[in-house]
């Protein structure tokens, strides 16, 4: 019998640019992450019709979303009346780089400081998404945040880490987003005509997306916690990383 098909790592919507699947990574003791199960994104509180039905045939049931309060409010937020999906506010941070962060943007050991930031600032979240990812009545489940690269990685990071998915391997899947943020950065442009000039201002913190950024972020995880387990030891989510396990690998 010939083998299926695995599934592609982008998957296409109308309004989403960085929607991905987090399966197929080689993790620990031989399995791999399963595809079709756990998906990253930018925002998704313009979904069309036509991406609805894309979300359905994914047969997804949470959505968790990373962005902050104002982020929220301001932008809306994915519908609550969508049958059979859950969602989810795990805000990782109450604050978006300011105007005068942007020319720190360019020092990727900034950038990966600050992604560090979020596993303090934004423990109660990341707690909690760890809990729901954990629940198989959870999935299949997609994270986001508003163009699906710096918070987003960092959740991805840290659930792709404690699978056992080796670090260069996190970094690729890092790096991915920079194919979809020239896209992004037009919408803004589009959807905020009237600024022009502070949707230019802020372009390069979302057009960065560098390898070293996410390897510095790695590095401080170990450099802080010895390793993602003495991670998951100081958020105290030894058994949701269990269950985890269980529920997001299989063999490969």
């Amino acid at each position: 019998m010939t083998p299926l098909p695995e599934p592609t790592r982008h998957v296409e919507f109308e309004t989403c640019c960085n929607f991905r699947d987090l399966g197929g990574y080689p993790a620990s003791d031989g399995r791999r992450t399963r595809w079709r199960t756990l998906f990253r994104a930018d925002g998704l509180s313009q979904l069309t019709e036509a991406d609805f039905a894309v979300l359905r045939s994914l047969a997804v049931r949470s959505v968790l979303d990373l962005r902050t309060d104002l982020e929220v409010e301001s932008r809306g937020r994915f519908p609550s009346d969508v049958p059979g999906v859950t969602y989810y506010h795990l805000p990782l941070t109450d604050t978006l780089p300011g105007a005068e962060d942007v020319p720190d943007w360019g020092d990727t050991g900034y950038v990966a400081k600050r992604y560090a930031s979020y596993l303090q600032g934004g423990a109660t979240s990341l707690c909690a998404a760890l809990e729901v990812l954990s629940d198989p009545g959870n999935l299949p489940a997609v994270f986001h945040c508003s163009v699906g690269k710096d918070r987003t990685g960092v959740l991805a990071a840290v659930v792709l880490g404690l699978l056992g998915v080796p670090d260069d391997v996190i970094v690729e899947d890092y790096v991915l987003s920079s194919m979809a943020m020239t896209q992004i950065l037009e919408r803004l442009r589009q959807e905020y005509p009237d600024a022009a000039d502070e949707v230019a201002r802020f372009a390069p913190v979302i057009l960065s997306v560098e390898p070293t950024t996410m390897a510095g972020f790695l590095r401080v995880v170990h450099d802080q916690y010895g390793s993602f387990e003495g991670l998951a030891e100081a958020l105290d989510r030894h058994s949701a990383v269990e269950r985890l396990r269980q529920t997001l690998l299989e063999p490969a």
